[in-house]
Formats: structure tokens, C-alpha cells, sequence
């Protein structure tokens, strides 16, 4: 009994492959302190110029098919509204330490089918930075979607897209504190 759970055991760590920590390479703003002139949090008014629903099918790369309608449609700047469907393989990386420069954990699993109860995030100067909740029959899971996350039956992600010269230039940046 112990070796067949023990066969069980390595045959589902192959399955999902799990990196990490990676560490980002340090950068000079790396020890940078709080600056008070940055407000702790700042908000801008504008409005969406259109909606746009993509639909993914079977075996499509989620974050490399969402990247080519953002090209396609010339969409530089969008808030991802909403995602959902179900994957056949995640991809995903998640934060692993509370200290600059940030690591990260990629967690890869190319075998197990899950709900996608999510997708959410932006598209700042034509760069998509999207998250992802998975989840499957014990626990909800996710992080940063990755490549290689791929469409089991279909996905569906809503884009509000903002005009092109709405400055989202820093707002992911790591820097701006």
C-alpha cells in the first residue's frame, strides 16, 4: 500500500511543475524608501470607448491569444473586466517573499483540467497583465496567468478599452512608492 501511494505521489509531481523562489534581478530602486510626495493611493476619471468580448476555443493559449487581439485591435490601454471558462493546463506565478526585489513561484500543470472562475487585470501602453482564478472539486487557486495556460471547452474574456492617451504608464510599476 505505502509504495503504491508512493508511485501515486511521483507520478502527480510530474505532472505539476513548480519552480522557485525566482528572484528578480535587483535594481537600484530596490531599497528605495517610501517617497511622501507619492500619494497612497491616486484615482483618474475617464470612460471606456468600447467593449470587446473575446471567445477562446479548445486548445488556445490564453494569455498569447488575449496579447494578439490587444495587438490586432489596437487596444493599448483596457481594464480586463472579466474571464472565465475552463483550462486544460495552467500556467501561473505567484509572489513568494514580502521583501524587494520580488520572487516568485511559477506553477505549472500540464495534466489536470480546472475551472477558469476568473480572469481579471489590465492592458497598460499595449502590455496585458492579467491574473486568473482557477479552481477545481477541493480549492480556488491562482496568480499572474502565464503562457501556456491553455482553453479546455471555451473562454470568454470581456475588455473595456480606455483611449490610447490615458497615462497608465506607471501603474504597475514596482517603483512608484
Amino acid at each position: 500500500m505505502i509504495r503504491l501511494i508512493l508511485i501515486l505521489a511521483v507520478s502527480l509531481s510530474a505532472q505539476i511543475k513548480q519552480s522557485g523562489p525566482i528572484v528578480a534581478p535587483a535594481t537600484k530602486g530596490d531599497n528605495k524608501p517610501l517617497d511622501p510626495k507619492v500619494p497612497e493611493s491616486s484615482a483618474i476619471s475617464t470612460q471606456f470607448e468600447r467593449v470587446v468580448v473575446l471567445r477562446l476555443k479548445h486548445q488556445t493559449d490564453i494569455l498569447a491569444a488575449i496579447e494578439q487581439q490587444v495587438k490586432d485591435l489596437k487596444i493599448t490601454n483596457a481594464v480586463i473586466l472579466s474571464g472565465f471558462g475552463s483550462a486544460i493546463a495552467t500556467h501561473y506565478h505567484v509572489v513568494a517573499n514580502r521583501t524587494f526585489p520580488p520572487s516568485n513561484y511559477f506553477i505549472e500543470n500540464e495534466k489536470d483540467s480546472v475551472d477558469i472562475v476568473n480572469i481579471n487585470g489590465a492592458v497598460f501602453g499595449g502590455r496585458v497583465h492579467a491574473h486568473v482564478t482557477f479552481s477545481d472539486d477541493k480549492k480556488a487557486f491562482g496568480g499572474h496567468l502565464e503562457p501556456r495556460t491553455k482553453v479546455f471547452t471555451f473562454t470568454v474574456v470581456t475588455l473595456g478599452v480606455l483611449p490610447a492617451n490615458f497615462d497608465t504608464s506607471r501603474y504597475d510599476d514596482k517603483d512608484l512608492r
